[in-house]
């Protein structure tokens, strides 16, 4: 499995942990390669390492190439002709959008709920096991890191929460955006914020295990965060997009995505 930036006029503004390598190969390369261009939520970024490694052990014909951001830019993206074979998004009311609009084969599925985590380094002298979401209104956290709300379903969330438990007001003054999620983790891990509201599955990646504490927020403190996909007709391989699709689907798949703390969407 291999990760790409898609050049041009649909770069993206791109992680630290996402490489990127050469553009985008043409069509009939494409298909003679088997490769599988996935536009992916930024949460997914750990999961789909082991996701992505362990679909092509199974269909080794099937080659993935991940690219990962806010759902939100993707969403643009895609519906000015990026050629993307697989659109996975952290809402997913954007891939129904994209299938309103005739640009999906076949239908939205859900392949996982979000759980929002606070996170702070190891070493931070934050309470947060003592005082949790409550500790980020206090004098040691003065940034306070979050996707964006403009365009990243994981931003809209943990603004949510924070205004549903009480501390919205108290640290609106202090936040700082990143582009996505992946990335408002990377800032608490750099210490360029003292805290953060992100993803849970980022939280709980083997790659930050003893780099970061994390206190779950209860899912009852914002809107569920219902994640979903789509395989794009723009793309070139869409019948390697539904193998992977089928991967994520299958009890393989979900056990991946429920290790990093997705819960699965009633079937």
């Amino acid at each position: 499995m291999t990760t790409d930036g898609t050049r041009g006029r649909f770069a993206i503004a791109a992680v630290s942990v996402v490489l990127t390598f050469a553009p985008l190969t043409g069509a009939g390369e494409t298909r003679q390669t088997g490769e599988v261009l996935v536009a992916a939520a930024a949460d997914l970024k750990f999961a789909m390492d082991e996701l992505g490694q362990a679909s092509e052990r199974a269909n080794p014909g099937v080659k993935l190439r991940m690219t990962f951001g806010s759902s939100g830019n993707f969403f643009s993206q895609i519906s000015n002709g990026a050629p993307f074979d697989l659109f996975l998004s952290a809402d997913a009311d954007y891939p129904r959008r994209l299938a309103a609009a005739g640009l999906g084969r076949g239908e939205v599925f859900l392949y996982g709920v979000g759980r929002l985590a606070v996170v702070v380094p190891e070493s931070s002298p934050v309470p947060l096991a003592r005082d949790g979401i409550w500790a980020l209104a206090g004098p040691l956290v003065r940034h306070v890191a979050i996707a964006n709300p403009k365009h990243a379903p994981y931003g809209q969330a943990a603004a949510a929460a924070m205004a549903s438990l009480g501390v919205f007001a108290a640290v609106k003054e202090k936040l700082v955006l990143g582009e996505n999620v992946a990335q408002a983790a990377q800032f608490v891990e750099s210490g360029a914020a003292e805290a953060g509201v992100v993803a849970l599955s980022l939280a709980l990646a083997s790659t930050v295990r003893g780099r970061l504490r994390f206190w779950p927020v209860p899912a009852s403190a914002h809107p569920r965060i219902d994640q979903g996909g789509l395989v794009l007709k723009g793309g070139a391989n869409g019948d390697g997009a539904a193998v992977f699709r089928d991967f994520l689907l299958s009890p393989a798949g979900r056990t991946v995505l429920k290790r990093f703390g997705f819960e699965i969407p009633a079937d």
